[in-house]
């Protein structure tokens, strides 16, 4: 049985918005690099949804807002969504100076019927979002809720086989199950985009493998366009990957993917 405690999201929240005073200094996300023009989009997504001009577009979990506006800068009308303030908040005030007009709303995402009433074209989620949710049928549900018919939903994220992973200590140990249903509690210092943050890091998460993903969506009569997985990386997600010339990261064997893109539509 998935657990979804409140205090789990409230967690959750809180070092969220942490992360967000963190992240948005860190050489990770590359801030200026981003307010001068540079797009925050990998080759994946980019590829996969190709021209957004002129398209209603729905993104889920958008932390601070980067992607969202990078998806604005090619022409898209945006709205975000993330269970953190801080981050709406920066997302709210970085579309101001950029004067990159979108809408940002505050909520757990499985709520987002709740606050958005509106349908898009497009539906998008990316790298790390679905590990924070307990069970994925109400988010299939939603997908399908927020879709315009004809409308496409699109997600590139870490593959279920990284999750098994325990890699806090520094050294990868496969830990946990690829179809765990308990939450798994992790405590640690830092963050992924500054490890030597002094910020605790205080999370619950849950794994989801494949079948659970396709079967959440497809439950909601959402129909399946393509399932890709891929070895290598836009991000070093693993301790000793090693990087290619295209700037991708690969384990050194390649025995297993490390990204999955999933694409389904509505009729």
């Amino acid at each position: 049985m998935r657990e979804a405690k409140p205090e789990y999201f409230e967690t959750n929240r809180t070092t969220w918005n942490e992360k967000v005073k963190v992240h948005t200094q860190s050489d990770f996300y590359r801030l200026e690099q981003f307010k001068k023009g540079e797009t925050s989009l990998n080759s994946y997504e980019l590829e996969a949804l190709g021209d957004v001009s002129g398209k209603s577009l729905l993104h889920l979990q958008c932390h601070f807002g980067q992607d969202t506006l990078s998806w604005t800068r090619m022409g898209a009308q945006c709205t975000g969504v993330d269970i953190s303030d801080a981050g709406i908040a920066f997302a709210k005030a970085l579309s101001k100076e950029l004067a990159l007009p979108a809408d940002f709303v505050c909520c757990n995402v499985l709520d987002t019927s709740k606050h958005i009433t509106k349908t898009f074209d497009i539906v998008f989620t990316s790298y790390g979002t679905i590990g924070w949710l307990p069970d994925l049928k109400p988010w299939g549900a939603m997908i399908a809720e927020r879709l315009k018919p004809g409308g496409t939903f699109y997600m590139v994220e870490f593959h279920p086989i990284v999750w098994m992973f325990d890699y806090v200590d520094g050294e990868p140990k496969m830990r946990y199950g690829y179809n765990q249903t308990e939450a798994i509690y992790e405590e640690y210092q830092g963050t992924y985009a500054d490890t030597s943050s002094k910020m605790m890091s205080k999370e619950y998460g849950w794994n989801h493998g494949l079948g659970e993903v396709v079967s959440a969506l497809t439950q909601a009569g959402l129909r399946v366009e393509f399932l890709r997985e891929h070895d290598a990386s836009p991000y070093n997600v693993l301790p000793d990957l090693i990087q290619q010339e295209n700037g991708l990261f690969v384990t050194k064997d390649r025995l297993y993917p490390l990204l999955f893109e999933l694409r389904v539509t509505k009729d």
